[in-house]
């Protein structure tokens, strides 16, 4: 059996993860849309009156968000990889990923209102 996985290398994973980051800036629309908003939600997240904890719960639930997005994509090359007749296997595999990250998108909405509510309490 031929083993087509690279030697481990710290340098070389790295430059691997580097290569799919910017593969991904490329060509998959969803996760440049969302890297463009984390350059304004970030921001407003560190000027909100939030306590330090809230703030790093709304910037957590924001990288599953991208990093859901990203499992998501290489689900989708993957399948097409595979086939590309609509097949009801690989349907379910591309909506199963875009639920998990319709999953990730309404976990950081409740962090936002919940904290929003407990600062609102608060004043």
């Amino acid at each position: 059996m031929i083993n087509n996985k690279p030697k481990y290398t710290l340098f070389k994973n790295a430059s691997y993860a580097l290569d799919g980051l910017v593969h991904a800036i490329k060509n998959e629309t969803s996760f440049k849309l969302e890297l463009f908003v984390a350059f304004i939600i970030f921001p407003a997240i560190y000027l909100m009156p939030f306590e330090l904890s809230y703030k790093l719960i709304l910037v957590i639930t924001y990288f599953l968000i991208m990093i859901s997005e990203l499992l998501n994509s290489a689900v989708e090359n993957v399948v097409d990889l595979v086939t590309k007749e609509i097949h009801p296997l690989a349907k379910s595999a591309k909506d199963i990923g875009a639920t998990a990250v319709l999953f990730s998108v309404i976990l950081h909405i409740l962090c936002w209102l919940l904290i929003g509510m407990d600062y609102l309490a608060s004043c």
